[in-house]
């Protein structure tokens, strides 16, 4: 499978800047596998293709603030810094992308804030834009994240072509996100409403929780033309016990199963045992999925609609068959349906 066959034209005006008014009124396209067809919905509307016993897969990750902007030591330069992970509590040490990133060499200061209290110290390259940070910090850990968080603003993604907004900090989260760590949300994950997911309860679908860390590695520019030779940034991924069986018992008792995004399936897809049954994990994952490929454990998928050349594009394109989702991005963009991370949804069946 080659890059190219992800190319399509994807213009500005179709890349939502905001979410629909209420999360559950985007547009939905129902994309049915077996017949080939093709419908127009409401995200509300879901229930009607589930049932008592089927089970949802969410991601209850967490987006933290995590762009910066800080001044270099000296020259006074504007330097963009991108929180990636933390690497040590103790030592206040975190993997970061800094930008531009040829202005930054190991034992440069970098000051935060107007007062320019918080001040980082660099220790090492790690990757060409990509740095270790040390955080000159004296207070305990809480006190520390919670300053280096203040200066923060929601990482929408650079796509929108905007600044963020006050309206980003709940947007660009689900209801039910709990487990901070990621810097991406899970996109399909933000449609779902109070009202829908009490609807869900009373219908009788099961909700099944699982974090994927979603970090920045799935909308890195993919520069080898072979998507074999794409190697995928590792991201941090807990399967609990309890979580695990209530999708192992649907699969048992011949229910469906709906992996809620693309951070869902690819957590699932790492942790699936013999006889495609779901495992309890804590780990990290650099999976990769494009087509061909065999799924394990879910047999439905709610996706939004991503931007050309995506990896998070190449997973649909995987489970829902490279021809029926490409034919059903030519028919999104001549509806006008909303693509990226604030745009409308798909649901595979």
């Amino acid at each position: 499978m080659k890059l190219s066959k992800f190319r399509f034209n994807l213009p500005q005006e179709q890349i939502a800047q905001h979410p629909a008014t209420y999360r559950d009124e985007a547009r939905m396209m129902v994309v049915n596998r077996k017949t080939g067809t093709i419908e127009h919905k409401v995200f509300k509307e879901i229930l009607n293709y589930f049932d008592e016993g089927d089970a949802f897969i969410f991601n209850d990750t967490r987006v933290f603030p995590a762009r910066l902007y800080g001044n270099k030591e000296k020259t006074g330069a504007q330097i963009e810094v991108f929180l990636l992970r933390e690497l040590n509590a103790d030592l206040h040490l975190w993997d970061v992308l800094v930008d531009p990133a040829r202005k930054i060499r190991i034992g440069n200061k970098l000051y935060f804030g107007e007062d320019m209290s918080m001040v980082a110290e660099v220790i090492d390259n790690t990757t060409s834009r990509g740095r270790t940070l040390r955080f000159l910090y004296d207070g305990d850990h809480d006190t520390f994240k919670q300053s280096l968080f203040a200066l923060g603003e929601t990482p929408i993604p650079k796509y929108l072509n905007r600044p963020p907004m006050e309206d980003d900090a709940t947007d660009f989260q689900t209801l039910f996100a709990t487990n901070e760590g990621a810097v991406v949300a899970p996109a399909a994950n933000l449609h779902f409403s109070r009202e829908l997911m009490k609807r869900m309860e009373i219908k009788g679908v099961d909700a099944a929780y699982i974090t994927l860390h979603i970090g920045l590695g799935g909308f890195r520019e993919i520069d080898v033309e072979d998507l074999t030779k794409h190697k995928m940034d590792s991201e941090q991924v807990i399967i609990n016990e309890a979580n695990a069986e209530i999708v192992n018992k649907a699969k048992r008792n011949g229910h469906k199963v709906c992996a809620i995004g693309t951070s869902v399936m690819r957590a699932i897809e790492t942790s699936v045992g013999a006889a495609s049954i779901l495992k309890p994990y804590d780990g990290w994952t650099n999976k990769f999925i494009f087509p061909p490929y065999d799924f394990s454990v879910a047999d439905s998928m709610v996706t939004n609609f991503h931007m050309p050349y995506s990896t998070l594009l190449m997973l649909t394109a995987a489970f829902g068959g490279y021809e029926l989702v490409l034919d059903a991005y030519d028919v999104a963009l001549k509806e006008g349906y909303k693509f990226g991370c604030y745009g409308d949804a798909m649901l595979i069946l």
